[in-house]
């Protein structure tokens, strides 16, 4: 189940979803010029691993930057094209909206604290994990929650592979796919309980998700938007 779109107008330019799409993708063709061992270096040094920042907590020597830098650059690393690709789908189709709402400043701040969100509910959750976490999917999820939030009604074409094109409501689309986080997420817990092998981050979806839902309702509708309704 792929978005396509949705019919949500937006009545400014999203400059910083922009820039945030190009920033990723620019940061993923470096990533994939870089030789096999390097890469794997820069992911391991990037990439958040739940278990520095576990040990730095728990009083074990660490590296503070090794730990907690992660939280921030982790967000812009991806794995693969698909990985990548999926990511700015999703950012494209509902980041925009979330941008008009707040205004440019404010809509990163979000975006980067539902980010950090994300990363800390894959650390509570997997604390011992010595995989890296990578993806801008944890922002990303807190954008698709403000989203849930603030435009339920809206419409998203949806492409069901091969051939089915259909359109739904966002908030159903957004509820079913919060569903599967949660859910797939419980599986990987209960299979793996102490989880050292790759996977999808799920619990850092569902924290993104969650964190979106709360703090749109603390971030408020930007003045120029409600007093004029529509600028460009």
């Amino acid at each position: 189940m792929i978005p396509l779109r949705d019919d949500q107008p937006r009545f400014s330019t999203p400059f910083v979803n922009y820039f945030l799409i190009a920033l990723n993708l620019a940061i993923f063709f470096f990533e994939a010029i870089l030789p096999p061992t390097r890469l794997d270096i820069l992911l391991f040094q990037f990439g958040l691993v739940p278990s520095h920042v576990t040990a730095l907590l728990t009083g074990v020597h660490v590296n503070p930057f090794a730990a907690l830098v992660p939280f921030l650059s982790s967000m812009f690393l991806h794995a693969s094209w698909l990985h990548v690709g999926g990511n700015m789908l999703f950012l494209w189709i509902f980041g925009d909206n979330i941008e008009d709402y707040l205004g440019h400043s404010r809509y990163l701040l979000f975006y980067l604290l539902c980010g950090v969100a994300a990363a800390l509910s894959q650390v509570a959750l997997s604390p011992h994990s010595r995989v890296p976490t990578i993806g801008a999917s944890g922002a990303i999820a807190g954008i698709m929650g403000a989203y849930f939030i603030l435009y339920p009604r809206a419409r998203v074409l949806i492409w069901f592979p091969p051939i089915f094109f259909f359109h739904v409501s966002a908030w159903l689309m957004l509820a079913y796919w919060f569903v599967i986080q949660f859910v797939s997420g419980t599986a990987t817990a209960i299979s793996y309980a102490n989880n050292s092998s790759g996977s999808v981050a799920f619990w850092a979806h569902v924290g993104g998700f969650i964190t979106g839902v709360i703090m749109i309702k603390i971030f408020s509708e930007r003045p120029q938007r409600q007093r004029y309704g529509a600028f460009t």
